[in-house]
């Protein structure tokens, strides 16, 4: 018997130190900001620096068009002799000495320059669908983000409004033991019970830090405000797939997905370098004018060139076999995507059925239990049940209202990936 007061004391020490060191989300965060999806989405695509990073990539690229159509630069030569001995004058630029002036100008013969501008449009067009294909990966992870604090914090409340309950409880039934009418056994396992109670709310509020920092980081938020999420409940309930088909979502995914038109435009990008490099096998014409005021056969030569190489050795052989294999290449990839964004959707068409059946299932029956909770209560007061059935209950209680927020929050996780699997907001959550 003498071990009862000192797990007792033990307990109470415990339990003591995890209510007063756990921190509630407004005490652990002073800066609490409510917070709607649209508003977490504006922020996000004007201050995310990923998708700035992405946005240069694009402009570098459209900046390449510019530069494949412009012209090369004339060439201007000027040769002038070092000393004539006839005038016995060092570098003489008089009408006896001897100057020489060229200009060169090389065209591109063969389409080459509008060649290599189509290369460049395609080019640029793959990196606008890899930033659109960035903002759709950023985007769900922030609207999974958004909505598992939503629904952790939901568990948190459940946690609060558990603890306090048993708080009072506990108090009630140590007044009681105080005075001889239970026995000890039976309020250190209340102080047990509430000691989980405290242990668990603080784990999950260490899942919602880390959360709430991802949301930050997505945001660009330097400030380390708490968010509060803010969603409307009837239109995440509202969700359904009724309206839907998986072939006509799958349909949708094939002309939206930004990493199927990627690889498409990465396709044409190389039929467009295979013409390039055959453009490329042609020599380019160098036309240019020379003006040699003493060194020709008469003063003041004037004469005007033309050259060319002649294509018997290099023909671009080597580069345009690379062109075409790199073609096969790009089509073997096109057929991998199609075939993983149509596994994409099955996959989460048959994720996003069976977690809505599970939910609607689920969210009923729990009505039943938020009804039995205050006769539980009552009846563990007057002793109609004993400790071990009241706790029984409590625990199950706790425990399906905790399942019911992760169920919800998966639920809506499976619509947000059905989402991401097609590559738009099918399914709209505000």
């Amino acid at each position: 018997m003498s071990r009862f007061p000192s797990l007792l004391a033990i307990l109470l020490l415990l339990a003591g130190t995890v209510q007063a060191t756990a921190p509630t989300p407004a005490a652990a965060a002073p800066d609490t900001t409510q917070l709607t999806l649209a508003d977490a989405e504006r922020r996000f695509t004007e201050n995310n620096l990923l998708l700035l990073a992405q946005r240069y990539n694009v402009s570098a690229a459209e900046a390449q068009i510019q530069q494949a159509r412009l012209w090369d630069n004339p060439t201007l030569s000027l040769e002038q002799n070092v000393y004539n001995p006839n005038t016995r004058r060092a570098f003489d630029v008089t009408r006896r000495g001897e100057s020489i002036v060229q200009v060169q100008q090389l065209f591109a013969i063969a389409g080459r320059r509008k060649a290599a501008a189509r290369v460049a449009e395609q080019n640029a067009l793959v990196e606008q669908f890899n930033f659109q294909d960035l903002l759709r990966t950023l985007s769900y992870q922030l609207q999974t983000t958004f909505y598992d604090l939503y629904y952790k914090q939901q568990t948190v409340a459940v946690y609060d409004r558990e603890i306090t309950s048993f708080q009072h409880t506990v108090a009630a039934y140590q007044s009681q033991y105080d005075k001889g009418n239970i026995a000890l056994k039976e309020v250190i396992r209340l102080r047990a019970f509430l000691f989980s109670l405290q242990s668990e709310r603080q784990a999950l509020l260490s899942e919602i830090a880390g959360q709430e920092s991802d949301l930050r980081i997505l945001m660009r938020d330097a400030s380390g405000a708490y968010y509060r999420p803010a969603a409307a409940e009837d239109r995440l309930k509202a969700l359904s797939l009724t309206n839907y088909s998986e072939q006509e979502l799958a349909d949708t995914a094939a002309v939206s997905r930004a990493d199927l038109r990627a690889r498409q435009a990465a396709v044409e990008q190389q039929n467009q370098n295979l013409h390039l490099q055959r453009a490329l096998a042609a020599p380019d014409l160098a036309a240019g004018y020379v003006y040699d005021r003493a060194g020709s056969y008469i003063q003041n030569y004037n004469a005007v060139t033309l050259g060319v190489a002649i294509p018997i050795l290099n023909r671009n052989q080597g580069n345009i076999r690379t062109a075409q294999a790199q073609i096969q290449q790009s089509k073997a990839d096109l057929d991998q995507q199609q075939l993983t964004v149509r596994n994409d959707v099955q996959e989460a068409w048959r994720l996003t059925q069976q977690a809505d059946a599970l939910y609607q299932t689920a969210d009923r029956n729990m009505s039943d239990f938020s009804r039995l909770i205050t006769g539980i209560e009552q009846s563990y007061a007057k002793r109609n049940i004993t400790i071990v059935e009241f706790l029984d209950f409590y625990e199950s209680y706790k425990n399906n209202l905790v399942q019911l927020n992760q169920l919800r929050a998966a639920r809506l996780r499976s619509f947000e990936q059905l989402n991401y699997a097609v590559g738009r907001p099918v399914f709209k959550t505000e």
